[in-house]
């Protein structure tokens, strides 16, 4: 049995393993409520983004063709003062991979993409998106948490996604399963001195509606 084909049950949901970008589309089989893609990133790699101080790490908010994302996290690196580098030019690219594999999974002309740098308790409440789904991935800091919730509960197993590894949930948006019992949330780093940087891709029909 591939990782693709893993399915990790807990109550009503399954957690699909990938072990690649291509198998993020176990999204879309019956009963899995998140695709997890458990890749390690470069130990080099991953000391570059973390030494960098927070003013440094870029940031983006925008909406646009999945097309077009590389050339604004190159923008958003330039204006974050990061110089040409093989680092720098993995992180874009690795957006733009994702974005490009995320769009095709949903087939969405448009992106609502989110590059953010979170030093506080940002959504530090377990809850389910309002979109169709939603790809989260966090190149620095403690990786996203989620866990089975019952009625709505806090989970009383909380896991936490690596760093560096891609993770779609489904949101309550989703066509077809009535919303799963797993619920997610950002970690609390409120006061511990930590700066994450997280990606989020959302997709999106029609910007003029989602501004």
């Amino acid at each position: 049995m591939t990782l693709a084909r893993e399915i990790l049950h807990g109550a009503t949901i399954g957690v699909g393993v990938a072990d690649r970008a291509d198998d993020l589309d176990v999204i879309a089989r019956p009963g899995v409520a998140a695709a997890l893609w458990r890749r390690r990133v470069d130990p080099d790699w991953q000391a570059w983004i973390d030494g960098l101080a927070p003013a440094r790490l870029p940031r983006l908010r925008v909406i646009l063709r999945p097309d077009m994302v590389r050339d604004a996290a190159r923008a958003a690196c330039d204006m974050a003062g990061l110089g040409e580098g093989v680092a720098r030019n993995w992180l874009v690219e690795d957006i733009g991979m994702l974005a490009d594999h995320f769009a095709g999974l949903m087939r969405a002309r448009f992106l609502r993409l989110r590059l953010d740098v979170i030093e506080t308790d940002a959504c530090r409440r377990f809850h389910i998106d309002a979109v169709p789904a939603r790809l989260i991935c966090t190149y620095r800091g403690t990786g996203t948490q989620y866990g089975i919730s019952v009625d709505g509960d806090v989970p009383r197993r909380v896991f936490t996604t690596p760093t560096g590894a891609p993770l779609v949930l489904r949101g309550t948006l989703w066509p077809g399963d009535p919303p799963s019992g797993l619920l997610h949330r950002s970690p609390p780093i409120e006061g511990s001195g930590e700066t994450r940087l997280l990606l989020v891709l959302d997709p999106v029909d029609d910007p003029e509606e989602a501004i």
